[in-house]
This record gives C-alpha cells, sequence and structure tokens, in this order.
C-alpha cells in the first residue's frame, strides 16, 4: 500500500520590498513521502516570493508534467509556471512556451545544472528567471519542519530574511544565468 501525503500548514508573512508585496497568508502544501524537507523549504519559499493573486502549489511531485506552483488568471488561464529544483532544458522550453512568466529555485549547488543547461534551446529565454537558494541554509530551516509552522519571509534589495518558527536563516537570492 503507497504512502499518503502528509499535509502541513504554513501561516506566512510575506514582506517583498523588492515587489511591493506585504500579505500574511495561510497555506496548505502537502508533502510527498519521496519529498526532501530541503525541497519542501525550497517550495514554500518559492511561493512567498512569488506570491500573487492566483497563486497555488500543483500536485507537484505526483503530477510530473505540472510545475511545482503556477498561477493563474481569473479566467483559469495559467499566467506563470514556478519550477523548484533543477528542470531540464526541454521541460524549460515547454514551460517559456506555455507562460510569460518562469522562474526556476534551485535549492543545491546550480553549477552543474547551469553547465547541462548551457546548449538547451529555450522557446523564449527572457521570460525564464533562474534564482539560488543557499543550500546551507534550506537545510537548517528544513530541521524546523513540523505540521503547523509560521514563518516570516522578507526579502529587501535581494536578501532573504526567514524567520520559521524561532530559526533565523538570511541569504543573498542570487540571480542565475545559463553558462
Amino acid at each position: 500500500m503507497a504512502l499518503g501525503s502528509t499535509v502541513l500548514t504554513f501561516d506566512l508573512a510575506i514582506s517583498d520590498l523588492d515587489r511591493g508585496v506585504y500579505e500574511e497568508v495561510a497555506v496548505r502544501a502537502a508533502r510527498h513521502p519521496s519529498e526532501s524537507g530541503e525541497y519542501l523549504v525550497a517550495r514554500i519559499l518559492a511561493y512567498a516570493l512569488e506570491y500573487r493573486e492566483g497563486i497555488a502549489f500543483t500536485a507537484g511531485l505526483a503530477a510530473a508534467e505540472e510545475p511545482a506552483i503556477e498561477v493563474r488568471d481569473l479566467t483559469g488561464a495559467r499566467t506563470a509556471w514556478i519550477e523548484v529544483g533543477t528542470p531540464d532544458g526541454p521541460r524549460l522550453h515547454r514551460a517559456t512556451k506555455a507562460c510569460e512568466h518562469v522562474a526556476v529555485y534551485c535549492h543545491r549547488d546550480p553549477e552543474p545544472w547551469l553547465k547541462r543547461l548551457s546548449g538547451a534551446t529555450v522557446f523564449a529565454p527572457e521570460r525564464l528567471q533562474l534564482y539560488g537558494l543557499d543550500p546551507a541554509a534550506i537545510g537548517q530551516l528544513a530541521t524546523t519542519l513540523g505540521r503547523r509552522a509560521t514563518w516570516s519571509v522578507s526579502r529587501a534589495e535581494g536578501e532573504l530574511y526567514v524567520d520559521a518558527d524561532g530559526a533565523s536563516a538570511s541569504f543573498p537570492l542570487r540571480r542565475l544565468t545559463r553558462v
């Protein structure tokens, strides 16, 4: 019998000075049994950093063709495709064909991934934004995960500040470029 997903609830206080977004939201995230704590932390941070009306988690690991997070407008059309991890070139090609805004948040060392992407054809590279999250900070935040959490996520001048139930981390949100 297959294990089911575990639902975690996050009370997020988002202060994104770089984008002018200030919100307090309750977010429910289903953690797939094969999903690492680091990946889940990166998903929550990507959600906070991309927060806007219509944002939602998809079935994620359970639906391989879907992004980790998407934004849909009032008509139901997908307007943003947000990935976590290291998607391959064909996936990014498909994403930039489907949406005007595509963002990827890499929670591991991005250099090997960027090298693999160097020869990849991407439909609209100007639609693609790549970000590097600090792996050590992500690992530290993963140790705080529980079924219910209160997080404060702030971004100011490219610096990310996270308070996760009393555990704090700060690191630059690195903008990455394909090699």
